[in-house]
Parts: C-alpha cells; structure tokens; sequence
C-alpha cells in the first residue's frame, strides 16, 4: 500500500520553475529518502505534498486520497526552518502546539513530559524557547513532530546542528516509528545517515527526477568493475585483474572490462597461498552517487 504517491508535478514561481516534473511513490511503513542539492525543489515538492502550495500540474495523493483537515491531522512535519513559539516555555508550546493537532491537553501534556523525559530535556521544560540552545530547539522541534502520533511523518534535516549523541537517539526513534508501521519521509544532507536509514529513495534536481528506487540498486548500478577483498596470504598475479590497491588491511582488486566477480572469486578458491575472509563487490557510497549525479546534471 503507498502512503503517498506524487504524480508528474511542477511548480512555477513567476519566471522561476522551482519543480517542473517529479514523481514518486512512498510505501506504508517505510523510511523513504527526498534527496538533492541545496536548491533542487525538495521543498517546495514537500510543500505541496503538505498541501501548503499548489501544483500548477500533476496530482498528489496523501493516506490514500487528496488533503483534507482529517488527513493534515495524520501528518507530522519537521520543517528546515523551525517553528516554535519562542516567547513560550518549553512544555507550554509542546501542549499548545499538540492541541492544534487535535491531542486534549492532559494526553498532550503526558506525551511531552515523556517525550522531554527521553531527549534530556525534563529540566529544562520550564524555560522559554529561546533560552534553549540550538541542538536543543531542534530536539524540540522534533519533538513537537511526533506528539500526535503522526501516519505519515516528514523531517527535513532532522540532524542539523545535534551532537552524535543525538544524532543516534533521532534514528532510533526514526526506526522505532517504522517498526510501528509509520510512514517516513527523510530528507537530509547526511547521505551516510541515508543510507543507514532509508530503504528506497528519490533524488530531485533541476526540478527532475535524476534517481530513483531501492537504494541498494542504486549503489549497484553506479558500483564500478571492482571487488574487495580480505584475507591472509599472497594474492600474486591475478587473471583478469588490472590493478590491486591496498586500502586498510584490505585489497580493491580493479577488473578487467568483461571480467566478473564471480570469475575473481573462483580464481581465489583455487589459490593454495591465499585464504579469503570477505568478499564482496565494491560498491560506492551514497555521498559520491549524489556528488557524482549532481555534478553531472550541472554540466
């Protein structure tokens, strides 16, 4: 079942076309990355997924149908630019800002002590919002996200400005809400926190779609012809092999054009003076798949 599909939308601003064809679909209880560079229409496609701006074109689907008040309660958002009522004590806009999403205040105000309670915020739950630091205000922010128990739960750089403790705590609620069969959408900068998270993804540039799908493919279709290997001996001379570099205990053995890795690891069986401990093909990362892409769609 799809949580949200967005179908051929665009999006113009006067002369400026901010999105001009993106489509996407996001499946029930997964964490799905909104990739691209500062600029790209990442947000202004979660804008109007939230219903907050209208595609000149295209139609969006949310929970199953277009948006409406019921369907807006569902959703909890985690803005780039945060929200909070600055002049009010902590739990007091955590209370209110609940409210606003249809929680009563007494269930609102449970759920925000224990909330605090988790992020290391109980003692400061007195203090006015802008007396919080910034990781804090962030935490917060999140917080406020979360409270009414969101369906469908989009967080736009959810680890800006957090220590790597925080950083930790974020995804483990993040998978924890997953667990629970909610609905994420994550967009953030961070693509080794990308790739440990999401399991499918879309990446928008220029207002396109540039990739799109399981991240795991992804990364096999840009992986070069090379494989990793571990193990203890002498490698010697390799058939089919055109460089071996040694990286950190391990071996990237560079192939051949033609050559498979399945060729590389019969040849090693075989190999009296080398006993292989892992094996595997080498894939590139997220960071350079998105540096890669988006350098090239800038040519």
């Amino acid at each position: 079942m799809e949580t949200l599909i967005v179908d051929h939308v665009a999006k113009s601003f006067a002369a400026t076309q901010a999105v001009k064809d993106v489509s996407f679909a996001v499946e029930a209880g997964e964490i799905f990355a909104l990739l691209g560079p500062n600029g790209a229409g990442k947000t202004t496609t979660i804008r109007m997924v939230l219903d907050l701006l209208k595609p000149d074109r295209g139609s969006i689907s949310v929970l199953g149908g277009p948006m409406s008040a019921e369907t807006r309660d569902r959703i909890g958002y985690l803005p780039e630019d945060r929200g909070l009522y600055r002049k009010l004590k902590l739990l007091d806009c955590l209370v209110f800002l609940a409210g606003l999403k249809g929680v009563a205040s007494g269930e609102a105000r449970q759920r925000a002590q224990a909330y605090l309670e988790r992020f290391d915020l109980a003692e400061h739950s007195q203090k006015k919002v802008n007396e919080l630091s910034r990781g804090m205000q962030q935490k917060a922010q999140f917080i406020v996200a979360l409270l009414h128990d969101p369906d469908l739960l989009i967080v736009d750089e959810p680890f800006a400005g957090l220590d790597p403790v925080n950083v930790r705590l974020i995804k483990e609620v993040l998978r924890e809400q997953a667990a629970a069969g909610k609905t994420i959408i994550l967009s953030a900068h961070e693509m080794y926190l990308v790739q440990e998270l999401a399991r499918r993804m879309v990446m928008i540039n220029h207002g396109r779609v540039v990739l799109y799908g399981p991240i795991a493919e992804v990364r096999r279709k840009f992986a070069a012809n090379a494989v990793i290997v571990e193990g203890h001996g002498d490698l010697g001379t390799l058939p089919d092999v055109t460089s071996v570099q040694r990286q950190n205990g391990r071996a990237v053995l560079q192939l051949k054009e033609g050559a498979s890795p399945q060729q590389i690891l019969r040849t090693l069986s075989r190999n009296d003076h080398f006993t292989v401990e892992r094996f595997e093909v080498a894939l590139p990362s997220l960071d350079d798949i998105f540096v890669q892409v988006a350098q090239e769609e800038d040519v």
